[in-house]
């Protein structure tokens, strides 16, 4: 969602963006934004001119529980506008001009992940057409796998290969999002249900109408929430907060998880019946050490994809750098990786990516709660704030990405974050 005008330099990157695959929304004003998102035009970004009010913006997009970053544009080197913006809550602050392209690059970088299916291992080759014959359907698909694998991906590819490739495709994911606050992403609310509620919002299914809900890391969903999921999936109904009457909903449900669902079954935190509603189509992803001859061409694409969004020179990889990144364990699996070569094309001094380059780490082991023993070296709450540390540094900031390389949800992330006073730049 582009807001403002910025005498046509934004104009002319929503453009090329467009011509890149990116579907792009433009308001106004701040008002016209809110009364957009209000009405389903959801956005994985905001870009918005730095001389509008970015802090009343913000603070409306919390109030009203939007949860979409916000990106400040500016003509020139404005720095006190550019501080400013950071300060109300912009994500980050672009300059602009002179280049067009870098305001499409932010775009497509939050768009991107991705419709491209990198396949070449056999065990890859056979799961994808198992979901080529999943798609046309409309059987939801439970994904599972270890984070990182490339749930959400292969979710994209599903749609691109459906009936409904043509509308949109909605992600939502219910880790990331307090409890307090899922059900109103959901399903929406109406005016006056809750404080703050001051204009009827629709929620994540209804914005998906003719298109695909991605339930990201549905087994993190409370108990009093799977009851209404339920009802969604089986009638094909939901109830907005504070709505009087049922909503037709018309999607097809996609969703993920990185448990051991049987295990939640039988301990009663996931209902069966939802289990078996979710599971009719069931796709298992494998760790990127079990799709060896994927990690070369993955890596490479990771690669050339951050050459392109940061503006450098696209390079191959050494020989050697092909060997380091085919003998890592990588349990981070897909993910780590991207990490790994978006600080690699950006550190890399030679003609090709060189083995020095490669920055390996082994993800550390999930973070418990107890940490009031002691260990040699430290005590084990010294040990796990350094993780996190370490973790936050190998995924450039990303707590989203970090909480599921720790195994832990991003919520406990935050809380952690909190008890050892650490403040991070991060997404």
């Amino acid at each position: 969602m582009i807001v403002g005008h910025l005498e046509g330099y934004i104009s002319t990157a929503g453009k090329i963006a467009l011509q890149r695959g990116a579907k792009v929304i433009h308001c106004e004003d701040i008002e016209e934004a809110l009364g957009a998102l209000r009405t389903g035009k959801g956005a994985d970004v905001i870009m918005i001119d730095v001389k509008l009010n970015i802090a009343k913006f913000i603070q409306n997009l919390e109030a009203e529980r939007f949860s979409t970053p916000v990106v400040a544009c500016g003509i020139g080197t404005d720095t006190p506008s550019a501080v400013k913006a950071i300060q109300a809550g912009a994500k980050e602050y672009v300059p602009l001009p002179p280049d067009a392209d870098l305001i499409a690059a932010v775009l497509e970088a939050v768009t991107e992940d991705s419709k491209t299916m990198i396949a070449n291992d056999p065990a890859m080759k056979k799961l994808l057409q198992l979901a080529d014959k999943f798609a046309p359907s409309e059987a939801t698909v439970f994904i599972t796998g270890e984070s990182g694998t490339g749930k959400e991906v292969m979710s994209r590819h599903i749609h691109e290969k459906s009936k409904r490739a043509h509308g949109p495709f909605i992600a939502i994911n219910c880790a990331a999002i307090p409890e307090n606050l899922l059900e109103s992403e959901l399903f929406g609310h109406e005016k006056g249900a809750f404080t703050g509620a001051v204009a009827r919002k629709l929620g994540k299914f209804e914005e998906a109408t003719g298109g695909t809900i991605l339930l990201d890391e549905i087994s993190e969903m409370h108990p009093s929430l799977q009851a209404k999921m339920l009802r969604a999936l089986q009638e094909r109904m939901i109830d907005r907060v504070g709505g009087k009457a049922p909503v037709k909903v018309d999607v097809r449900v996609i969703a993920t998880s990185n448990r051991d669902m049987q295990k939640f079954v039988n301990d009663g935190s996931f209902r069966e019946d939802l289990y078996f509603r979710l599971n009719v189509a069931p796709l298992h992803l494998p760790a990127l050490r079990d799709r060896p001859e994927d990690i070369t061409p993955l890596a490479q694409f990771f690669a050339d994809k951050y050459a392109d969004v940061n503006g450098v020179t696209k390079k191959k990889l050494s020989n050697e750098a092909i060997k380091k990144v085919q003998s890592s364990k990588w349990r981070g699996n897909v993910r780590e990786l991207e990490n790994t070569m978006h600080r690699a094309i950006l550190i890399s001094v030679e003609d090709e990516i060189e083995a020095e380059a490669i920055h390996l780490s082994d993800a550390p082991a999930p973070v418990k709660e107890e940490t009031s023993q002691t260990a040699e070296g430290g005590t084990l709450a010294d040990m796990e704030k350094e993780m996190i540390l370490n973790t936050l540094d190998q995924t450039l900031g990303n707590r989203t990405h970090a909480a599921k390389i720790l195994g832990i949800s991003i919520r406990t992330l935050r809380n952690k974050l909190q008890q050892y006073n650490i403040d991070r730049e991060a997404s």
